[in-house]
């Protein structure tokens, strides 16, 4: 019960924080930085993103070309440990509805808050804490639009974005 106070007020401070910094963060919403790299004989789109102690990503839309082969990078450049303020870049199936998964997902702490039937995600990284990497490579689907999230418990309400496919 105290950990769980302890969070929920740590998500309404965050929330707090992120409301008066949208200003801000819309201007900022491009930092991802992309760039092509050559794998031997295939080339690898790099988008790295990063995530705070604010429950913020840098951006909110990341466009690549129909095929491409991505590779998202998410830095955690906050100090605060998984348990605490964990992060991830989930990017779900087209249909998929973000809050009926961010909800389902919150429930499933055993697997980093992935649901185990993996149905409804594309691809997704490990749950960091401060100071942490991670990084998933994948092919990106068909053209259209897909939500990305975070899954840690309540951050999808705000860690989330348009992954948008040409």
């Amino acid at each position: 019960m105290k950990n769980f106070k302890y969070l929920l007020g740590i998500l309404v401070l965050s929330i707090l924080i992120s409301c008066g910094n949208q200003e801000k963060k819309a201007s900022k919403s491009a930092f991802e930085t992309q760039s092509e790299t050559s794998t031997q004989d295939t080339s690898v789109k790099v988008i790295e993103i990063t995530a705070n102690d604010a429950m913020q990503f840098n951006t909110s839309k990341i466009e690549v070309q129909a095929g491409d082969k991505v590779k998202i990078v998410l830095k955690h450049v906050g100090k605060m440990p998984k348990n605490v303020m964990g992060h991830n870049f989930v990017l779900l199936k087209k249909g998929v509805d973000l809050v009926k998964f961010g909800n389902k997902a919150a429930t499933e702490k055993d697997s980093e808050y992935i649901p185990d039937d993996g149905d409804d995600v594309i691809a997704h990284t490990k749950l960091i804490g401060g100071g942490e990497t991670a990084a998933v490579e994948f092919n990106a689907p068909e053209s259209g639009s897909y939500d990305f999230l975070c899954s840690f418990p309540g951050h999808f309400a705000i860690m989330k974005g348009k992954f948008v496919v040409k």
